[in-house]
C-alpha cells in the first residue's frame, strides 16, 4: 500500500489497535487497576518521545518502525483503559459498596410500559443511610453520592405509568439482587446485553415503593428530543386509525419500536427486511437525497457544496434529535455529516477513514457499544456497501436505464447482506434465503413512507394519513406472502465462535480471491471452509450420541424435555405454537439440533 492510501487510512490505524485493547480488557479476569494502565501510557508516551527525538537527530529508518510500533501498543492500552474506566462496579463509590437504606435514582431513558410494567434504565445519585439522632428523639438521613447504573421495573397502572418520564428523579427502597445469567444457553442472555450498557442490578417494586422528588433533570437536548419524539407518536395516532399502522410508522420515522407486535418483527426478520424497522442509515441516505435534489438550484454557484451543507447538516440532525437521538441515527448522520464536510472543504473524502473517524470517537466516548449488535451490523453493512456494492455492479453492465438501476439496487443488498451475514447467523440463527426480492419490493414503499410520513409531521398536510395507512398495509401484505412462501428463511441455526471465526475467515479469502483473482486466497478460503464443515460434522455428530434431560424455567409453567439423539420428548402443556414454547423451549430443541418433537402432558 502507498504512502498516500496509508495517509488516507489514519483513523482505521487509530481503530485495529483501540478496539483490539477494549476485547482483551473487557473480560473481568483481564482486569488491571486503571493505575497500572495509566503508568503504562505514560511510559510508553515518554519512549515514544525519546525515540522521536531520537530519529530527529540521526534519521535512522528503524527508528521510525519501532515509534510506529510503540504507538500501536500505546493505543491498545488506551483502549484497555478506556474500557476499565467505564466499567462502574470496578468504582470505589458503586452503590452496591455503600450501605444504603434508600436509593435516589435518574431515569436515563424513555420509560417503556408492556404487560403491567413499567421498565427503565436509571443512574443512582445518592445512597441515604438512616441514623438515629444523638438524643434518640427521631431520625435523620445521611446521604452519599455513588455511582452505577440500575434496571427498574415497577408494575402500576398505565395512567400512573404517564407521570414518569426521561430525568425524573425518583427514591426508592435500597433493594436489589443481581441480574441472573440465562438458564439455558440458548435463552437470550439479559445479563450480558445489560452488561454491555454498565447495568448489573435490577430491582422491582410496587406502585406505592417510589417518590418522584424532581422532573426532567436529564440532559436537556435529549429531554428535548424525546419530548419532540413523544408528540409526533400522538400525532401519528391522531391522523392513524390502525393501530399496527401507528407502530410501523412510528418505528420507520421516528424510531419508536415500544409498541410493534412480535408477529411484524417475524415476518420483517424472516425477509430479510428487519433493517428497514431500525431506523439508521438508509432512513437518513433517503432524507440526503431529496434535500440534496431540493437544492440542486445552488449547483449553478461556485460555493455549491458549501451553500448546500448550510442547509443539509442542520435538517439532518434536527432528524436525529425527531427520532429522540436514536444511536443508530446519530452514527450515520455523523458519518455523513464528515463526508459532506470533507467534500464542501474540496478535500477527497476516503469512505473508509470515514467509517473508522466514526467508529473511533463513538467507542472513545462510549467503548462498550463495540459489543452493540446495532453498531456491529451498521458498519459492517456500510463497509460491504462500499467496497463490494461496485464491484458486484460492474460484473454486468445492462444498458437498458431502469434495468441497470434495478442491479444497482441488488447489487447494494447483496453486498450488504454477505458482509452482515456471518454476524446475522451468529445472532439470529436465521437467514432469509428471498432477500433481494424481499429488499427489492420494500423499496419504492419504504421511501414513499418515509417521505410521506414526514410530511404528515406537519400542520396541514393529515390528509395524507389514509395514504400512509394503506402503504403500510400493502408493505405488510407483500412481506408477509414472501415470508410464506416454501424455504422462504433457513431457521435453527446455531453456530459456535469458533465456527463464526471460521465463517468469516472463509467469506473474506473467497471475497479477497475473487476481487483480485488470488490463487492462494481462493486455498485459504477453501481451507478455512474445509475447517467450518469439520467443526459442523463433529457437532452433528456430539447431537447424534446426546442422552440428556433440560429443565426450563418458563413464568407460570413447567417444562422438561428429554433428549435422545434427534429426538425429544417434551413434557409440557404448551403447545409448540404458543409463544412461550417458541421463546424458552424451541431455541433450546434448535441448538441441540433436535428434529423429532413429541409432547405429553405432565
Amino acid at each position: 500500500m502507498g504512502t498516500r492510501n496509508r495517509n488516507a487510512l489514519t483513523f482505521l490505524s487509530l481503530l485495529i489497535p483501540y478496539a483490539a485493547g477494549i476485547i482483551f480488557f473487557y473480560k473481568d479476569q483481564l482486569i488491571l487497576s486503571s493505575t497500572v494502565l495509566i503508568s503504562l501510557n505514560l511510559s510508553l508516551l515518554l519512549v515514544l518521545l525519546v525515540i522521536n527525538s531520537c530519529y530527529q537527530e540521526f534519521k535512522a529508518d528503524h527508528f521510525k518502525t519501532f515509534t510506529g510500533f510503540i504507538f500501536q501498543l500505546l493505543l491498545f492500552f488506551f483502549g484497555g483503559l478506556s474500557c476499565i474506566s467505564h466499567r462502574q462496579p470496578l468504582r470505589p463509590d458503586y452503590f452496591t459498596k455503600i450501605p444504603s437504606g434508600y436509593l435516589k435514582l435518574r431515569i436515563n431513558d424513555e420509560p417503556q410500559y408492556k404487560a403491567g410494567l413499567l421498565r427503565f434504565k436509571a443512574s443512582v445519585l445518592l445512597a441515604y443511610q438512616v441514623r438515629e439522632a444523638a438524643n434518640l428523639q427521631g431520625a435523620y438521613l445521611l446521604s452519599t453520592p455513588v455511582s452505577g447504573s440500575l434496571m427498574v421495573a415497577i408494575k402500576m397502572p398505565p395512567v400512573a405509568a404517564l407521570k414518569l418520564g426521561y430525568g425524573d428523579e425518583l427514591i426508592i427502597p435500597s433493594r436489589f439482587s443481581e441480574i441472573r445469567p440465562p438458564d439455558q444457553p440458548s435463552e437470550f442472555d439479559f445479563k450480558s446485553w445489560l452488561a454491555t450498557q454498565n447495568i448489573y442490578q435490577q430491582t422491582f417494586l410496587k406502585a406505592h415503593q417510589y417518590l418522584k422528588t424532581k422532573g426532567n433533570t436529564g440532559n436537556p437536548v435529549l429531554g428535548f428530543a424525546l419530548a419532540l419524539r413523544k408528540e409526533q407518536v400522538k400525532r401519528y395516532a391522531s391522523l392513524i386509525n390502525n393501530k399496527e399502522a401507528i407502530s410501523l410508522a412510528c418505528t420507520l420515522i421516528l424510531g419508536d419500536r415500544a409498541d410493534l407486535s412480535k408477529e411484524t418483527l417475524d415476518i420483517y426478520s424472516k425477509t430479510g427486511t428487519i433493517h428497514a424497522l431500525s431506523v439508521s442509515g438508509m432512513h437518513v441516505g433517503l432524507i440526503y437525497m431529496v434535500l440534496n435534489a431540493l437544492l440542486a438550484f445552488l449547483n449553478r454557484f461556485k460555493k455549491r457544496e458549501l451553500l448546500k451543507l448550510i442547509f443539509i447538516l442542520p435538517a439532518l440532525w434536527f432528524y436525529a434529535l425527531l427520532t429522540g437521538l436514536s444511536p443508530s441515527v446519530l452514527r450515520s448522520v455523523l458519518m455523513l455529516s464528515v463526508f459532506l464536510v470533507a467534500k464542501s472543504s474540496s478535500r477527497t473524502a476516503n469512505s473508509y477513514n470515514i467509517i473508522a473517524f466514526s467508529a473511533f470517537f463513538i467507542l472513545v466516548y462510549h467503548p462498550f457499544l463495540l459489543w452493540d449488535v446495532g453498531f456491529q451490523l451498521s458498519f459492517l453493512a456500510v463497509t460491504g456497501l462500499i467496497y463490494l456494492q461496485p464491484k458486484i455492479q460492474h460484473c454486468w453492465y445492462i444498458k437498458n436505464k431502469w434495468l441497470h438501476k434495478l442491479w444497482g439496487l441488488m447489487a447494494m443488498s447483496l453486498a450488504a447482506q454477505l458482509f452482515t451475514f456471518p454476524a446475522s447467523v451468529y445472532y439470529f440463527h436465521q437467514f432469509p434465503l428471498y432477500f433481494l426480492l424481499s429488499n427489492l419490493f420494500i423499496m419504492v414503499p419504504m421511501a414513499l413512507l418515509m417521505y410521506l410520513g414526514i410530511l404528515l409531521l406537519v400542520p396541514g398536510f393529515g390528509f395524507l394519513a389514509p395514504l400512509v395507512e394503506w402503504l403500510i398495509s400493502f408493505t405488510n401484505l407483500g412481506l408477509q406472502w414472501i415470508a410464506n412462501l416454501p424455504f422462504s428463511s433457513l431457521s435453527g441455526i446455531w453456530i459456535s465462535k469458533m465456527e463464526l471465526i471460521w465463517l468469516c475467515s472463509a467469506l473474506i479469502f473467497l471475497i479477497i480471491a475473487w476481487v483480485h483473482l488470488q490463487k492462494s486466497a481462493l486455498l485459504a478460503g477453501m481451507a478455512s471452509l474445509l475447517i467450518l464443515q469439520s467443526c459442523l460434522s463433529y457437532d452433528q455428530l456430539r447431537a447424534y450420541h446426546q442422552r440428556k434431560i433440560i429443565r426450563f424455567r418458563i413464568p407460570k409453567q413447567k417444562a422438561t424435555a428429554y433428549l435422545f439423539s434427534n429426538h425429544a420428548t417434551v413434557c409440557t402443556t404448551l403447545k409448540q405454537g404458543d409463544k412461550a414454547f417458541v421463546y424458552f423451549i424451541q431455541p433450546a430443541l434448535d441448538q441441540h439440533q433436535i428434529k423429532f418433537v413429541k409432547l405429553i402432558p405432565p
